[in-house]
C-alpha cells in the first residue's frame, strides 16, 4: 500500500552532500513516500543526487527547495525533528516505531513534516523549537553515527510497516499549523514583554520552555485563536491602565 496520498514530508535541512539527497529520495520511493523538501541545500540539482536516487528521479523532479525552514513546515500540523543526541532542554522523544502511528493518524487530516539536520551537526535548538517531538533512532552506543540517507530509510520503513494491512485511525484532534503557532509565539513573547514578565534583552530560555509546553499541548486553530484573544485582552488592559495613570 503506497502512502502517496498522505502529505508526509521529509525535510532535509542544509544537506551538504548531494548524494545524501539522492539516497533519501530512493529510500522514500522504496517505502511509498513522495514529498521531499530541502532547506538551503549546498548542491542541488546535482548529478550525484540523480545517480544515488537510482530511479527515484521523479521525486527529485518534484523536490521543493526553501530558503527558510519556516516555509517548509508552515502548513504542517505535526513537526518531528530527528536528533541523534540528547539536549539540555528535553523534548518529548519517540523512536521511529513509536512515532509512526501518530504520524500516520495526523497525516490523514493535515500535512506532517519530519526534519533531518545537517550531516555534521544535525538540527539546531532554534530549529527544534518548531517541533512537537524529537525522533531518536536507537543504535549501537559505541558507534552512533548514522548516515543521513540511512536515517531516512529507517523512518520511512517504520512508516511503511505501520500502514501495511491496517486501517490507520484519523487523529480527530488536528493541531494548529506551524505558521499559526509561530504567529502565536510572536504574540506571546510580545505580550509577556509588555506586561513585564519577560526581559526583552534575553527572552530565549523562557520562550523555549513555553514553546515546549504549547507544542506538547498541540492546541488546534480555534484554541490558538482563543489564546491569542486572551493575549490581546492582557495587552489592552495594560494599555488602559497606563492611560488612566496619565490622566
Amino acid at each position: 500500500m503506497l502512502m502517496n496520498p498522505l502529505d508526509i514530508r521529509i525535510v532535509l535541512v542544509e544537506p551538504t552532500h548531494p548524494g545524501n539527497i539522492g539516497a533519501s529520495a530512493r529510500a522514500m520511493k522504496n517505502m511509498g513516500l513522495a514529498h521531499l523538501h530541502l532547506v538551503r541545500p549546498r548542491h542541488f540539482p546535482h548529478a550525484e543526487a540523480t545517480a544515488r536516487a537510482s530511479g527515484a528521479d521523479d521525486l527529485l523532479a518534484r523536490v521543493r527547495v526553501h530558503e527558510r525552514l519556516e516555509d517548509a513546515v508552515a502548513d504542517c500540523a505535526l513537526v518531528i525533528g530527528a536528533s541523534a543526541r540528547r539536549r539540555t532542554i528535553e523534548w518529548p522523544t519517540l523512536t521511529p516505531r513509536e512515532a509512526a502511528p501518530k504520524i500516520l493518524a495526523t497525516a490523514a487530516e493535515a500535512p506532517v513534516a519530519l526534519l533531518f539536520g545537517r550531516e555534521h551537526a544535525g538540527l539546531t535548538n532554534a530549529e527544534l523549537d518548531c517541533c512537537h517531538a524529537l525522533l531518536h533512532i536507537p543504535v549501537n552506543p559505541e558507534y552512533p553515527s548514522l548516515n543521513l540517507g540511512a536515517a531516512v530509510q529507517v523512518v520511512a520503513y517504520e512508516l511503511f510497516l505501520a500502514r501495511q494491512g491496517t486501517q490507520v485511525p484519523k487523529a480527530g484532534h488536528v493541531p494548529a499549523s506551524a505558521a499559526a503557532m509561530e504567529a502565536f509565539y510572536r504574540h506571546l513573547e510580545e505580550t509577556l514583554v509588555d506586561i513585564g514578565f519577560l526581559n526583552p534583552d534575553n527572552p530565549k530560555q523562557a520562550m523555549r520552555r513555553l514553546r515546549r509546553l504549547f507544542n506538547r499541548a498541540a492546541p488546534d486553530e480555534r484554541e490558538v485563536n482563543l489564546l491569542r484573544g486572551i493575549l490581546s485582552a492582557a495587552q489592552g488592559a495594560k494599555w488602559r491602565r497606563a492611560r488612566r495613570e496619565t490622566e
